[in-house]
């Protein structure tokens, strides 16, 4: 699998590769405007929705989600990162070239018979897929349904306290629903009923954390919302280190 797992995090120096010249048959243009190979890029799931008309929910909060996430995380870390957020479909063969891919709104989520395995396989070499910004039971039922088609021998079990995912760099013991702007704006941090939090996951047989779930929470929104004084910071600061936990976890695992 050509997934890049070379991590720089504190102490690290980054360090930024060029592409290799591998055939004489390069032009000019070419040397003047290397292309720039990074260990990291945030890579947003592009897919089809399930029987919903309108906008494509996979569209939530993009760019702004991974344009705000992506400069926290070069202030946090030293991941060497794209400063570009990148888009992916399942049946790209460019898949297993990410370490990390997000999908948003998977209450939504369809998959066909090809894209689940290759999901599945993308998972099993050793990819990491978060997902985020879901809520209910009819949603969770629509996700559940999807990676049933993904991984039906495969349960989702919820991630215990203990799980390396919540400490591997920041310590995640205070956990708390993370909502979305539009519940904040009638008073709530929950949505279509999801009032309860869960951190759900799907593990490979060595226990690795393949996909994590994040349900009836709105990461995104606290990424995207960060600037806002409309939204408070504690939320966005928590979503911050889940999302730079993930990243981290994903690229050493």
């Amino acid at each position: 699998m050509r997934i890049i797992l070379w991590l720089m995090v504190f102490g690290c120096v980054a360090q930024v590769q060029a592409q290799s010249v591998t055939s004489p048959d390069y032009d000019n243009d070419w040397l003047q405007n290397p292309v720039v190979r990074h260990e990291f890029s945030f890579t947003r799931l592009v897919y089809s929705d399930a029987g919903f008309s309108g906008w494509p929910r996979w569209q939530a909060d993009w760019p702004e989600a991974e344009t705000h996430f992506l400069q926290g995380l070069e202030r946090l870390t030293r991941i060497d990162a794209d400063p570009e957020g990148r888009l992916i479909r399942l049946n790209d063969p460019a898949l297993f070239d990410y370490p990390w891919i997000y999908a948003v709104e998977v209450g939504s989520l369809s998959v066909t018979e090809q894209e689940a395995a290759n999901l599945r396989e993308y998972l099993l070499r050793g990819g990491f897929l978060m997902v985020d910004d879901f809520h209910g039971p009819w949603q969770w039922q629509t996700f559940e349904e999807a990676m049933r088609e993904v991984f039906p021998d495969r349960p989702i079990v919820e991630l215990s306290d203990e799980d390396e995912i919540f400490h591997v760099l920041y310590d995640l013991d205070e956990r708390q629903q993370i909502p979305g702007l539009r519940a904040l704006r009638m008073g709530q941090t929950w949505e279509e009923g999801g009032n309860i939090p869960h951190w759900r996951g799907i593990l490979d047989d060595a226990g690795r954390v393949m996909v994590a779930i994040n349900f009836n929470m709105d990461m995104g929104d606290a990424w995207e919302h960060a600037d806002w004084p409309e939204y408070p910071e504690p939320y966005s600061a928590l979503a911050y280190r889940f999302g730079v936990n993930y990243i981290v976890y994903a690229m050493t695992h």
